[in-house]
């Protein structure tokens, strides 16, 4: 079970298949295609001295470059660590240096960022090599990949299953990144869940809305098992409905500012979308409003899955589900995630590991288990013995569920907030406000946003004599962190409430906001 089989097996069956359409770089490959330049890239950083285990980083908006390197490193037994391009330099440098890659492979877009990240490293990862491809690149990766042989490289005869083959950062309650550590086999058994959920068919055409460095992409190398086509993009919502309609989409994950965006395009009714056969929704609450809202405009069925980096997706809402509803047969599912995937378990536990009961009122924490679970963390076996227990994922998310196994979320233990499909950690946001110097404590909060599923807010109490505006602190957020982690709106209170212990309590800042819409918090 190696990953790079994917590409092999269709260039077997069917060579001539295509494999990738690349709509920014107005390209196309075939499976033998694909193929030649995988096995070629293999051998060529195995030539450069590196061993099984090696990472390789990559810093790139969707191409085609970006499979050669994942497919590559899993053939020739190496990690590949995917980097977050939307992050600052300083966070960028310090994953990297976690990882300690040989090679960092950045698209030409990224030209300035990796050169800065050459200058933050140059006492940390000395030796490390830096390519990059692309259009007025200087074709490092181009030329390394022309070394390489036609042929697999003999190390991949032993390369597949338990071996690690990509790390995936996200947060933590820290705030800081931590790498979710993929093997063969976890990613491979997260697709048999997908499969089964999506009700894949060799039919298929499937567009790649996010970027490459999240979790689902998996969801795309899944299609590609079947043999389909993947269409890579980088989202924008008239292109998404264009692709759809000229390469004949079958099939896409979307969050919930996709659908709004896609469905608020001034012509949307011109556009044939008739090739659709489902849509996957995640990455955050969906309104139930956009739910129906998107059954009536797409011509398609819906999904909904609820996942983790650390654990690809655990459960589904399934297509009958969401036809159930809107037809007004237990319509409170539509604020489910659904019920546990075909090769995973899912339950709702106390502390102590208890389940707690089916009665859709008593919250618990959601822990999972599966072969799709990823391995640890990376360099981070403290976190992983308190994640990892008895085969069980503690997720952090509390939920309810009920008699029938439908899981309901109600609170994020970590106070992570999930905005247009992005993960923001309120921590991160916390320490860019307190940059301000008039601030004297801050909470930030995530509250409910039709477009974006859940929008940024802070709370801010300033020290006694400053003042400031709302702006001041957005712009300060700013100065530190990407766009789409800033608050969005800011409010001033005179002071935060607290437990005894002192720590603040966000759930009560939070309660008024999700109360509106019927929600518990």
């Amino acid at each position: 079970m190696n990953l790079a089989n994917i590409v092999s097996k269709w260039a077997g069956l069917d060579g001539g298949r295509t494999a990738l359409i690349d709509i920014p770089g107005d390209r196309r490959v075939s499976f033998s295609e694909l193929e030649d330049r995988v096995n070629r890239l293999a051998g060529a950083l195995l030539q450069q001295g590196l061993e099984k285990g090696d990472r390789v980083a990559v810093l790139s908006r969707n191409s085609i470059e970006y499979f050669e390197i994942y497919f590559a490193c899993a053939r020739a037994g190496l990690v590949a660590q995917p980097l977050n391009w939307r992050l600052a330099p300083a966070e960028l440098a310090r994953i990297v240096q976690d990882g300690e890659p040989r090679i960092l492979i950045s698209q030409q877009d990224f030209q300035a960022e990796a050169a800065e990240l050459q200058t933050l490293l140059a006492a940390e990862l000395p030796t490390l090599q830096y390519l990059d491809y692309g259009a007025g690149s200087n074709s490092g990766y181009e030329k390394l990949l022309a070394a390489g042989l036609a042929d697999p490289p003999a190390e991949s005869a032993t390369v597949g299953n338990d071996d690690p083959v990509l790390i995936l950062y996200t947060g933590g309650t820290t705030g800081l990144s931590k790498g979710a550590l993929h093997s063969h086999k976890s990613l491979y058994t997260g697709m048999i869940n997908q499969t089964v959920a999506e009700r894949i068919v060799p039919s298929d055409v499937y567009m790649l809305t996010g970027q490459m460095f999240h979790i689902p992409v998996a969801l795309a190398m899944n299609y590609m098992a079947h043999g389909c086509p993947v269409v890579l993009m980088n989202f924008e919502a008239r292109e998404a409905l264009q692709i759809i309609q000229q390469e004949k989409v079958s099939a896409f994950l979307g969050i919930t500012t996709m659908l709004n965006w896609m469905m608020a395009v001034e012509d949307f009714a011109d556009f044939d979308l008739s090739s659709l056969r489902n849509i996957q929704y995640g990455g955050g609450p969906m309104p139930e409003t956009v739910v129906r809202a998107a059954l009536q405009a797409f011509p398609c069925t819906l999904i909904q899955g609820y996942g983790q980096t650390e654990g690809m997706t655990m459960t589904f809402l399934s297509q009958e589900d969401h036809a159930a509803a809107v037809a007004g047969q237990n319509t409170q599912r539509l604020n489910s995630c659904g019920r546990e995937g075909f090769v995973t378990r899912v339950r709702v536990v106390d502390a102590n590991g208890a389940d707690v009961p089916k009665d859709g009122l008593t919250p618990g924490e959601i822990v999972v288990q599966s072969e799709a679970n990823m391995q640890g963390y990376w360099r981070q076996p403290e976190l992983t013995a308190q994640t990892l227990r008895d085969g069980w994922m503690w997720t952090g998310d509390v939920a309810t569920w009920d008699e029938e196994g439908y899981v309901f979320i109600v609170d994020r233990a970590k106070d992570m907030i999930i905005s247009g499909g992005e993960n923001i950690y309120s921590t991160q946001v916390e320490a860019a406000i307190h940059q301000h110097p008039g601030v004297l404590e801050c909470a930030v909060i995530g509250v409910p946003d039709d477009e974006w599923g859940e929008a940024v807010k802070a709370v801010v109490v300033m020290k006694p004599g400053q003042q400031a505006s709302a702006e001041e602190i957005i712009n300060t957020a700013r100065q530190h962190l990407a766009s789409y982690q800033k608050p969005r709106s800011v409010d001033f209170a005179d002071s935060l409430p607290k437990a005894p212990t002192g720590k603040i309590l966000k759930r009560d800042l939070r309660e008024p906001y999700w109360q509106k819409q019927g929600r518990k918090v």
